[in-house]
């Protein structure tokens, strides 16, 4: 069912708003992992790992759960439709992989802050799993900021699904450069590709790092 247009514009601008927050908590995250990989000082190691739990949990989940949804009810909800076009279709799988990703990212994350509950950390230990943190947030970034440009830009025209219920006539004035070769398009599909490889090796019990 169609929205009303002050309807579509509070969606909107809770999407946006949930997105950029999204962004800026795993800025945040980050920050903090790097603080826990570099940081010669124990008490700030340790309250790194362990604020990263929290803020994972409190702040990056529901973030990244309402960002998801709310992008499906503007996808669903609006013209754009959630077939019709590139942009929303490759929105979609970047979003569901960075979802993927955090979810199971969880793991190392709560395995980091038990050990630093449990004693303080030297700065050498547990080296594999505290660099596979830094690494998968710096990835979960990439693949943000990947989704916030699509929605500003809207690339690489209709989808075949979209030119057909645009039908013959208006397909047949589709702008030729736009239905090109999209290298960007080829670029993001690795991007999700690099995510689809992250979580399987995660899955597979290879990105945890040893002590």
């Amino acid at each position: 069912m169609p929205m009303t247009p002050r309807l579509r514009k509070l969606t909107l601008t809770v999407h946006i708003a949930i997105s950029i927050s999204w962004i800026g908590a795993v800025s945040s995250f980050l920050a903090l992992a790097i603080a826990g990989l570099a940081s010669p000082d124990a008490r700030i190691v340790r309250s790194a790992y362990l604020a990263m739990e929290l803020i994972s949990w409190f702040v990056i989940v529901p973030l990244c759960l309402g960002a998801l949804a709310t992008g499906l009810i503007q996808s669903l909800a609006t013209p754009w439709r959630l077939f019709r076009h590139y942009w929303t279709l490759v929105k979609l799988m970047l979003t569901l992989g960075a979802t993927l990703l955090l979810m199971v990212h969880m793991k190392p994350i709560m395995r980091m802050a038990g050990f630093a509950a449990e004693s303080a950390l030297s700065p050498g230990e547990y080296g594999g799993l505290r660099m596979q943190l830094v690494g998968d947030a710096t990835l979960a970034l990439v693949v943000l900021l990947a989704t916030a440009t699509l929605g500003v830009y809207k690339p690489w025209g209709r989808t075949r699904y979209g030119l057909r219920r645009m039908g013959a006539g208006r397909a047949a004035r589709e702008p030729p450069a736009r239905l090109g070769r999209p290298w960007g398009l080829y670029a993001v599909l690795g991007l999700i590709g690099l995510v689809i490889v992250v979580i399987v090796v995660h899955l597979a019990g290879g990105g945890h790092g040893r002590h």
